[in-house]
């Protein structure tokens, strides 16, 4: 993991005003933070140099892409050394259907969050990209019934955010 950076409360507003709306432009931006565009600037390129800012990211809707049926499969990789692991994360990685993969501590070794057409799609998915891989010991399916977007992740200490009044608050 990297060392955290340390930010002011400009960049700390930068980042709140980005995270609800990436497309704002730096004029803008600059004026509801209160500092120069070229300042602004300045401060975005530093916060993406410095791995802060990690990306721009245009979300589709699978179901409109033909995809409305999602699940997670937890799966479980035997054994599970560095040599099986990382190929196996790759290809998984490079599978059309995935839309996350996370590594996992517990009885489940990955976490895969996948989109696909319908149930007959997951089932050739599941049997022909996890269980056909012989480093697969198990895979479980859990359908997505329904998904939300939680709320922006701003850093610690950011006005509004609970651990911003850390230690101020009366016993």
């Amino acid at each position: 993991m990297g060392d955290s950076l340390v930010l002011d409360p400009v960049d700390l507003e930068i980042l709140r005003l980005l995270q609800n709306d990436a497309r704002t432009t730096y004029r803008d931006l600059a004026a509801q933070v209160g500092v120069a565009p070229s300042t602004c600037l300045d401060r975005v390129t530093r916060l993406r140099r410095a791995g802060v800012i990690l990306g721009h990211v245009l979300r589709l809707d699978p179901a409109r892409l033909g995809r409305g049926l999602q699940a997670l499969l937890s799966v479980q990789v035997r054994p599970h050394r560095r040599e099986l692991v990382g190929p196996f994360v790759e290809r998984i990685r490079a599978l059309p259907e995935a839309r996350t993969v996370f590594h996992l501590t517990g009885p489940d070794d990955y976490l895969v969050q996948v989109a696909v057409r319908d149930m007959a799609d997951l089932q050739r998915l599941v049997l022909d990209e996890f269980t056909a891989r012989r480093e697969v010991a198990r895979v479980e399916t859990r359908l997505i019934f329904q998904q939300w977007e939680c709320g922006p992740l701003l850093p610690p200490g950011t006005p509004g955010t609970p651990d911003a009044n850390h230690g101020d608050a009366a016993p």
